[in-house]
């Protein structure tokens, strides 16, 4: 299987992990200028974007995440992950921690953390739509529940392009094997930053609490802005949560 991936520019190596509900695409705003002075990776996860899911395939994103690396000769890298990306990145570096020299956290699950009510309601309800097949039902469920207030048109119409394509891919593969790597903080070496946003689901500021308790050397950033999705919702502002200020 291949992982679909791009490389833009030169310097030390960025990693950029999309959410679950987004791909590559989500990350456009911020590639031209983290380019000037990084050599920047973005990939699609498989079932997103370019990247095919295979029916019944076992894999891991981690895995897939450290092969990439591999593959283009990458020995250590400064990572950002969002949402679910920010999951499979602590899961990468929790058991290859000396090819990670610094994270960036954006809204990221984690594991011990039990989650909240009202997310488990939109999942219940996401549920339901794809179980009736009403996939665009459920795609606009999605742009209501995981991008903040701030966003534009443009970005709340990307998000839906992305979570649709993502659907479309992972219904036709039905159930697969994705083995997903134990995530230990307590491993994580590298300085975290971890960034939350006030209108986001209460679920995923747990989240970088219990982080900031057990990670060695972490920062915790909240932003009364923010929803799920900051780098979408106010793209310029975002790349100084990127960014070595």
């Amino acid at each position: 299987m291949t992982i679909a991936h791009w490389v833009v520019g030169d310097g030390p190596a960025l990693l950029l992990v999309h959410a679950g509900v987004a791909d590559a695409r989500m990350w456009a705003r911020q590639v031209d200028e983290l380019s000037q002075d990084h050599r920047v990776i973005t990939l699609d996860l498989r079932g997103y974007g370019e990247t095919p899911l295979e029916p019944a395939a076992k894999y891991s994103d981690a895995g897939d995440l450290i092969a990439v690396l591999d593959e283009l000769g990458v020995d250590t890298v400064e990572a950002v992950g969002a949402s679910y990306g920010g999951y499979v990145v602590q899961q990468a570096a929790s058991r290859h921690p000396e090819r990670f020299s610094r994270l960036v956290l954006l809204c990221a699950p984690t594991d011990g953390v039990v989650p909240t009510d009202d997310l488990r309601a939109v999942w219940g309800e996401e549920e339901q739509l794809l179980e009736a097949n009403d996939v665009d039902g459920a795609t606009d469920l999605m742009v209501r529940s995981f991008i903040g207030p701030d966003a534009s048109d443009e970005a709340r119409e990307l998000l839906r392009t992305m979570q649709k394509r993502a659907y479309d891919v992972q219904l036709a593969a039905g159930d697969v094997d994705n083995e997903e790597w134990p995530v230990e903080p307590e491993k994580i070496t590298a300085p975290v930053r971890l960034v939350t946003g006030a209108h986001d689901f209460a679920w995923f500021g747990n989240c970088a609490a219990y982080l900031a308790e057990r990670l060695p050397n972490a920062e915790l950033v909240e932003l009364p802005w923010a929803g799920h999705l900051p780098t979408l919702e106010r793209p310029a502002e975002a790349l100084g949560l990127v960014l070595v200020r």
